[in-house]
Formats: C-alpha cells, structure tokens, sequence
C-alpha cells in the first residue's frame, strides 16, 4: 500500500565518495508511522480503519492521509486521537488544521513531511535545524515543536526534494539556495560546511495570496486606526515612490503587496526581485526573476540588470522587490527621471538606520555619500517601517521623509496621516 507521503530518493554528493544512493529500509522520520519512500512502518502504523464486522481492513491512501492527519483511532489509543507533527501552539494548545481546499492542486510530495504545518493557517513560518528540531511560527515568535524527530541525513534529504520542486538543485558546490514553489511558498536551504550546526531550512508560508489594504488592516497592521488605510490610498492615488523597510520577516513584501494591489487597473506593473514571491491583486503585474548562476559560473542575471530591462518595457510602476547591493542606483536613477509610482524594500533595523543602510548600498553601486542622498531625496517620497511586536505581530512602526542635512542624507519621522 502506498503511503501519501513520499519523498523523492536522494541523488547527491557527499565529501567521501561521490552520488550518495538511497539506501533499503525506512528513512530517518519521525512521522508517526510513516516511511516517505513507502508503505506507512509497521511498527509505528497506526490502526487501520475498521469496517462492519469490526475487523481492520487495510485501509485506502485516502484513509491512512485521515488517519495520519487526525492521529492513532479511539481503538489503537483509548486516550484519544494523539497530535501529530505541528500540532502543539506556543502554549501548549492543539489547534485544528483548517486542511487544503477541497478544490486545491495537490502539493509537491517534497511538502509532505511538513504538510500539517501548511494546513495550520497560523503558520507563517517553519524553520528546521538540522537534527536540533522544528520550530514554526504562528504570529507570536518562533516555538519548537516537540513532536518533530528527524536525524541530518532526513533533514538534508528534505531539503534537496523541496529545491528541486521548485526547479533549482542544491548540493556541496551550491551549498545555499533559495526558491519559490508554484504556491508561493518560499524555500531556503543553507547545507554544512556552511551552516555549521547542519542543514537548515527556512519555510515562508503566504497565508494571503493577494493581500490588499483592507485584509492587512484587519489583521491589524495598523493599529486598528482606519486614518491609516485611507491615507495609505490617497499615497497610492498621488504616484508617491514609496520606500519599505523592516527586518527580515517584518511584513514588508506583505505591505508591499497590498499597497500595489490598490493601483488602477489600467495601470502596466512590473516587479523585480531576487526570488519571485510578490503576489499582487492586478491584472497587468509582469514579474521579472533574477537567475543563479549554472554550475559552470555562467548565465547569472542580476537585479540590477533586470531594472534596466524593465525601463524598456515601458512600466507605469516599477517595483525593485528587495535592494541589496548595486540595483540601488538603478532603481533610483529611474525614480528621479520621471518613474513616478514606483517603489521598493530595504532591509534596516528601524527609521533611524535607513539612511546609513542606503549609503551603505549606495557604496556598494559606487555612489559616494553626497551622490547617494541628492538621489534619494529627489527619488523617494515616503519612507515604511514594519517592525514586531514583542508577541511578534507585524505592524506598521512608523513613516519618515527623507531629507538632506549638511549634504547627507537623514529622515524625518511622520504621521502624515493625522495631519
């Protein structure tokens, strides 16, 4: 008998002996009585479901996915149904897994050993260690699940199946990868020698496909201040190039999402990112990817190229997903000759840092100090910050205009919306 969850045999290279083959026998899992290369383990199976005279029959894969999902049957554990990976919240709690759409596409089999968590619609984000554990996050900070048991071997076996759903290859020459699966999930992949403490993976689930203004709102982004989403609205109307910061996991790309998910229908939007992973609500959104290197070194295609070739497709706004390095002179150079409406992400710490991360940036695209803040200035017209709360709630932490001061560049906290 089959069993739902299958994982695809690992073909990769280790440090001793070329192509690792799979091997027979059950895989390191811990899925309670699942092999994901077969057949649900006897040792650990639970009861099969029982039919009319009250013996076990063997049950369908649809069944065994029920049994699997819901726990061990009254019979096999009088105690109860028992919960299964990803089941216990922050305070101990079992929520129920909303589960897929009737409808839905079924997802990648490389998924299935984390499927409880994408079914949970409070999990934003999964991170697996190495063999140290799994912790998820549910809105409130990162938690360890105590019922996820997986050895280096699985974990890394996990990893390669969940790149190569998303059409990339990670291995010992390319140790860090980063991809997005058709549903919009995102995937990185760090293997040892470079995460030292083994391989780890960072899961970012959208829990909104296409957000707008009015979903984040009522997730409370805004604080509840309903001046917020209006004036956010009215920025959009006015063509304003608007600038998203925060830390990682802050909600920029969310924000960002639903700030272009307002902008006319009649109005052409094209996005550039590292990873593609803006989801828009607009019917002319053209996105445009960076390529990796193949294994030879060649083919890369870069941000800051990718912005230069969108300038030819005649944009009405044009959205640089994340700035890390040279597209930064790009992106403004194009917000300063007539580009209006555009705008872009940059990683900082808080209002404060984002002028010195700019001049940082613009360092790495060969722009001195004074280059870099006349440009911003010139180009940038609103400054986002999200941040989080100490319960780990993204929200929209404050608004800033940037300015010159003494020929550098400097920002001004604002509240424009209760002006």
């Amino acid at each position: 008998m089959s069993s739902p969850f299958v994982v695809r045999p690992r073909q990769e290279h280790d440090n001793r002996s070329g192509p690792v083959e799979p091997t027979d026998g059950p895989a390191p899992w811990a899925l309670p009585g699942v092999d994901p290369r077969g057949a649900p383990r006897a040792a650990m199976r639970p009861a099969a479901p029982a039919d009319a005279s009250g013996s076990r029959a063997a049950g369908t894969p649809a069944e065994w996915a029920a049994l699997l999902r819901n726990g061990t049957d009254a019979a096999a554990n009088p105690a109860g149904p028992t919960p299964l990976l990803g089941d216990v919240g922050r305070d101990g709690a079992v929520p129920t897994a909303a589960g897929p759409a009737p409808d839905a596409e079924p997802r990648p089999a490389a998924l299935e050993p984390v499927g409880l968590y994408l079914d949970d619609p409070a999990v934003t984000d999964v991170f697996i260690n190495g063999s140290r554990g799994l912790w998820a996050d549910r809105g409130k900070g990162a938690v360890r699940d105590p019922r996820w048991r997986a050895d280096e071997e699985a974990v890394r076996e996990l990893a390669v199946g969940l790149i190569a759903a998303g059409g990339r290859h990670v291995d010992d020459a390319s140790p860090c990868v980063d991809v997005r699966l058709e549903s919009g999930i995102r995937v990185h992949v760090a293997l040892p020698p470079v995460s030292a403490s083994g391989t780890a993976v960072s899961i970012r689930i959208p829990r909104v496909a296409r957000p707008r203004l009015s979903d984040i709102a009522a997730q409370g982004t805004f604080g509840g201040d309903p001046a917020v989403e209006s004036w956010l609205r009215e920025v959009i109307a006015a063509r304003v190039n608007v600038l998203v910061t925060g830390a990682a996991g802050s909600g920029k790309t969310t924000l960002l999402a639903a700030l272009l998910s307002e902008v006319a229908s009649g109005e052409r939007i094209i996005t550039i990112e590292d990873v593609a992973e803006l989801a828009i609500a607009h019917e002319h959104h053209v996105a445009l990817e960076a390529r990796q290197p193949n294994l030879e070194g060649v083919g890369e295609i870069g941000l800051a190229r990718l912005v230069r070739e969108a300038l030819r497709m005649r944009p009405d706004r044009l959205v640089v997903g994340e700035c890390r390095g040279a597209e930064i002179r790009e992106m403004l150079a194009a917000f300063n000759t007539g580009h209006d409406g555009g705008a872009g992400t940059v990683h900082a710490s808080g209002l404060a840092e984002v002028p010195p991360r700019l001049e940082a940036l613009g360092a790495l695209a060969g722009l001195d100090d004074g280059a870099l803040a006349r440009q911003a200035v010139g180009g940038i017209g609103l400054v986002l910050h999200m941040g989080r709360t100490v319960e780990g709630a993204r929200r929209l932490a404050g608004a800033g205009r940037l300015r010159l001061d003494a020929g550098r560049l400097a920002i001004e906290e604002c509240q424009p919306w209760r002006e």
